[in-house]
């Protein structure tokens, strides 16, 4: 039913954070260390101050694999148990690499696709829409790894449905494919305030009241082979793929690898052709000869973090990590550890000879470091390029740290700036890291990053490390296309390569798909080259659709994510060529955000086809039939649910009220569950008006559900309950 227009004055607002990960857990930061957030949060605010119960009951993934690209369904399913509307913001985590495409709203029966829009405009539209008591949902992006889910006017008993879809591009180290859904936001320290890190703690929910359920399936076109690391699951084997299930509560991110017959890396060409554009994505290895390569003197500089959030299990992990790294440094190299959190201390002066007294002297100092403060990175870093480095000695930083920090773009800045000063690997600690910084430093710092779990993984991360150090793949390397007509392409350059993988070089193509493209590159002391021909691939128009919103992320991820120009040369600013990307291939940007609005706020569509609400001069004076569309509707209240059931008790008990004589007769109540199933109908021979019934519930799981009364023609009344421990 439509309400009518309120909310046109500033409401009176009762915040409260329902904490839904880890709310048992809390972190140990330092005395004055106030900006600081825990965990994933809602904020729930309502026009009463009583009768607030709002929840996210589930999030649901549907991840399919096809070849090297993952398309990943999310589904939110939010309900309303309390007695008032309730607005909420929900902040959760996404995929670094994530270009999400597509978004709807499911508001009880009604379905509402969402429209891209500029960041601002949907921010207007969703308000204005919240004004007049509509229900709307606006999708926008925090980090490329964090997103805002924003809702309004969620009506007491009402359930809402968000479903977003993402692709992803998976790229092998070492023959190793991995899919990596996270689960947690981590606590944030900044010093600059942003809305979305700062929380009120008010009251918590456990995090048994949510679940999270997960179906991974991978297509693999040959023999493959899964492990899940961060969950105990079972995969079942079909041919040449593979599919598993995981039915949890949020906490590690969910991380599986796989890899193909025989450690394959997959190479090769994928083609799409469209109305208007058409895109390649080519995958290629070059092999690299049997032949020694000498690695030269090099200064490794660690920068430990032993901040507040790095307390216990972390640390303990990047204790035992930057031990085994300092084992593995062969005589001629040099060394020094800055440690960091509120501050910073040193190790020495300048950098060290590796002998045996020189690492005792360190493992001490590690071994007696506790977590505690803030997390003061940039300083840290700046300390670190003003020692000098040794002269002769190529210069390597080595980070170690949760990332649980907000000044990404600064810490890029900081290593592009000084990029003739080292390369930067990056080693993130802990099961639910802050990828996108992790990430990102490798990125600018034409490094590596590796991502450390656990204890366990300590040792083959520094064996690891030591070999992609001391033999990179492939070094000065350059991108060559014979036959064909092709524009903007990216990446525009590719650094030096460390890890077993392959090269991806994205792109648009005119005219037929012929010619060549040629990678080249310098090994040891010789020159190696592959090629890939156009003409031996077909264009797949609908499993290689991804290609233009994979081009575009990339695209952007360069912009955006690391404030790197995509033509230098370009009048148009980095923020005007990002909007444009995300308007036109649909994706949720900095500057762009997806916005649903409940259709019965839809006046009309504009000349694209999307819909218009109200007025934008005067907002709140188009929708005077808002009013009258309310007063018109005289839907009969037939059927009310009396309490809460739970489980234990397995009972509903019901009202029936406003019934006529002739509907009293040939009645059943039928209870289905959130996706429409039925699961129980019980025929009634004939009932009195203002009768009290009482209905087995057969121990139905938690969640959603529905009971209606049904006429032999027709649904006559539908009532929501909800099942919770």
């Amino acid at each position: 039913m439509m309400k009518s227009k309120r909310h046109l004055f500033p409401k009176k607002v009762l915040v409260i954070s329902l904490l839904l990960f880890l709310a048992s857990i809390s972190f140990s930061f330092g005395q004055g260390d106030d900006d600081v957030t825990e965990c994933p949060y809602f904020n729930v605010s309502s026009p009463d101050s009583t009768g607030v119960a709002f929840a996210l009951l589930s999030t649901d993934i549907d991840a399919t694999i096809s070849g090297v690209i993952a398309n990943v369904v999310v589904e939110q399913t939010y309900f309303n148990s309390g007695e008032s509307e309730i607005d909420a913001t929900y902040v959760f985590p996404m995929s670094t690499n994530a270009a999400v495409y597509s978004m709807e709203m499911i508001i009880n029966d009604r379905t509402v696709k969402a429209v891209i829009k500029r960041k601002d405009e949907a921010q207007t539209i969703f308000e204005n829409a919240d004004s007049v008591g509509l229900t709307a949902a606006l999708l926008e992006q925090n980090r490329p790894n964090v997103f805002q889910m924003s809702l309004a006017n969620i009506n007491s008993g009402d359930s809402l449905k968000v479903r977003m879809v993402y692709t992803e591009l998976l790229v092998p180290n070492n023959g190793v494919y991995q899919f990596v859904f996270p689960n947690i936001v981590g606590p944030r320290y900044t010093t600059n305030g942003e809305p979305w890190v700062n929380q009120s703690i008010a009251d918590s929910l456990s995090v048994s009241q949510t679940a999270l359920n997960i179906h991974l399936k991978i297509n693999a076109g040959m023999p493959v082979q899964a492990n899940c690391q961060s969950h105990n699951v079972v995969f079942d084997y079909v041919g040449n793929s593979t599919e598993t299930t995981l039915n949890t509560s949020p906490g590690d991110d969910f991380i599986v690898d796989y890899s193909l017959h025989r450690n394959q890396i997959e190479t090769g060409l994928l083609l799409y052709e469209g109305e208007e554009e058409n895109f390649f994505l080519s995958m290629i290895q070059p092999a690299k000869p049997d032949v020694p390569f000498d690695s030269p003197q090099r200064e490794y500089i660690f920068i430990m973090d032993v901040s507040g959030s790095m307390s216990g299990a972390p640390l303990e992990t990047s204790k035992q990590l930057i031990s085994n790294l300092l084992a593995d440094l062969n005589t001629q190299d040099k060394f020094n550890i800055l440690f960091f959190a509120g501050g910073s201390t040193v190790l020495s002066e300048n950098s060290l000879a590796v002998t045996n007294e020189n690492i005792d002297m360190a493992l001490d100092m590690i071994n007696n470091q506790n977590g505690g403060g803030g997390t003061q990175l940039l300083p840290a870093m700046e300390q670190a390029l003003g020692m000098g480095g040794t002269a002769g000695y190529s210069r390597t930083f080595v980070i170690l740290t949760d990332g649980y920090v907000t000044v990404e773009k600064e810490a890029y800045d900081l290593i592009r700036e000084n990029l003739n000063e080292a390369n930067f690997f990056s080693f993130g600690i802990g099961g639910s890291v802050n990828r996108f910084i992790i990430e990102g430093i490798a990125y600018v710092g034409e490094g590596e990053a590796f991502i450390v779990t656990g204890a366990v993984d300590a040792d083959a991360m520094a064996t690891t490390f030591k070999e992609y150090i001391e033999k990179p793949v492939l070094t000065n390397i350059e991108t060559t296309f014979e036959g064909i007509d092709v524009y903007d392409v990216e990446p525009l350059t590719i650094p030096d390569v460390f890890a077993e993988r392959p090269i991806i070089v994205y792109g648009k193509y005119n005219g037929p798909a012929e010619g060549s493209i040629s990678i080249e590159g310098d090994y040891a002391d010789g020159v190696v080259s592959s090629s890939l021909n156009f003409a031996d691939y077909t264009a797949n128009v609908d499993e290689n659709i991804a290609l233009k919103y994979l081009w575009a992320r990339k695209r952007i991820k360069l912009m955006s994510d690391y404030g790197i120009a995509s033509n230098e040369m370009d009048t148009v600013s980095i923020e005007e060529e990002i909007t444009q990307l995300g308007l036109k291939y649909s994706l949720v940007t900095k500057y762009t955000s997806f916005v649903a609005v409940d259709s019965n706020a839809v006046t009309g569509t504009d000349n694209s086809g999307d819909p218009v609400i109200g007025d934008e001069d005067d907002f709140s004076g188009g929708f005077s039939s808002l009013d009258e569309l309310s007063a018109s509707d005289t839907k009969r209240e037939i059927i009310s649910v009396l309490g809460s059931p739970t489980n234990a008790e397995g009972l509903l008990r019901l009202s029936l009220a406003n019934l006529t004589l002739a509907e009293s007769q040939d009645l059943s109540i039928q209870i289905t569950n959130i996706d429409g199933q039925i699961l129980t109908n019980y025929n009634l021979d004939s009932i009195n008006p203002d009768d009290m019934l009482t209905i087995p519930l057969e121990q139905l799981p938690v969640g959603i559900y529905f009971v209606s009364i049904v006429s032999k023609s027709k649904v006559l009344d539908t009532a929501k309950f909800v099942i919770q421990y």
